[in-house]
């Protein structure tokens, strides 16, 4: 009798122990965003900085490594990161399956959105005395087209395969990531250097503010008709006086940032972090100039191409959203 009152008193104990072990059990998310003058990177860090403030209620820790909007997905994709930020047009096509090149394995279906981000229009940003004034001057010139993987070389690519030209047609097409490119620009290695980012940007503010360089627009017929043909496009403009030396409004074209995940990753643990994010709005929108003007109810619909996680629904339908 004593044995077995001892043996279940022992299992009770047990029993409690492991509740209060899984109640702490932490889980450990990765997600992937860009160069670290980008706002990619500050989205990822700034996400993170919201989840972990809740870590003792929903035991979620995350880390932001960078990447870029292609390898983030297709680190998604082969389970190195949980989650990414990637612009609207790389999730479109790594859904899909359009764009071979930069996702080889095919149509990429366990693809999930989680929600947009800012817009991001594509950003071209020339020293002032290397002649270039339009789009169209790049060719033959020294222009950073961006590192392999990042969101700004896959768009620089489709621009170039519209406009007919190949790397051989600038004088130097060079890789430099965006932490390096400003740096490049003012020390005369490079005529111009192209940026899908939001805005107002700390890159080319150090361009414009420390070399005489200025931005340029995008927007001849090639430019509008590429707009136009595809959703995930659409026309843009960066308001004149930004940046010194731009004092008119500069038209381009851009795209969306997004925030995607898998299937592969769980509902209870997308669910907690798009709470991070969407319950504490006000504090996000402050901690970049680019998340000011977000709008939740258009966040959770605008720039998304692929299914949204259900994760994500339970969330957007608790508020009312869906």
């Amino acid at each position: 009798m004593l044995r077995d009152k001892f043996f279940v008193a022992f299992a009770a104990f047990t029993g409690i122990f492991m509740l209060a072990t899984a109640a702490h059990a932490q889980k450990f998310i990765t997600i992937g965003t860009g160069g670290q003058t980008g706002v990619y990177y500050q989205v990822g860090g700034s996400i993170c900085k919201l989840v972990n403030r809740g870590a003792k209620d929903h035991g979620i820790k995350c880390t932001h490594t960078t990447g870029g909007s292609t390898k983030n997905i297709n680190g998604i994709r082969a389970g190195d990161l949980d989650m990414g930020v990637a612009q609207s047009d790389w999730q479109f096509h790594a859904y899909n399956g359009t764009a071979p090149k930069q996702f080889p394995d095919g149509a990429f279906k366990e693809l999930r959105a989680v929600f947009s981000v800012h817009p991001e229009p594509f950003t071209v940003v020339a020293r002032a005395d290397s002649g270039i004034k339009s789009f169209d001057d790049l060719k033959g010139k020294r222009v950073n087209i961006g590192n392999p993987g990042s969101g700004q070389r896959g768009t620089m690519e489709v621009v170039m395969e519209k406009m007919g030209w190949k790397m051989s047609d600038f004088a130097l097409a060079s890789e430099l990531k965006s932490s390096e490119q400003s740096a490049a620009l003012c020390d005369n290695k490079i005529d111009a250097m192209v940026f899908t980012v939001g805005h107002p940007n700390g890159s080319i503010k150090e361009a414009t503010t420390s070399c005489d360089a200025i931005l340029v627009n995008v927007d001849n017929d090639i430019i509008k008709k590429l707009a136009a043909d595809n959703d995930y496009y659409a026309m843009a403009t960066i308001p004149g006086g930004m940046y010194k030396g731009t004092d008119n409004d500069v038209t381009t074209f851009g795209v969306g940032a997004t925030f995607v995940s898998s299937t592969a990753t769980d509902a209870d643990v997308v669910y907690e972090i798009v709470k991070a994010v969407f319950s504490n709005m006000k504090r996000f929108r402050k901690m970049h100039p680019a998340f000011a003007n977000l709008d939740p109810k258009k966040m959770i619909v605008n720039n998304l191409s692929a299914p949204l996680h259900e994760g994500a629904i339970r969330y957007y339908k608790e508020q009312g959203w869906m």
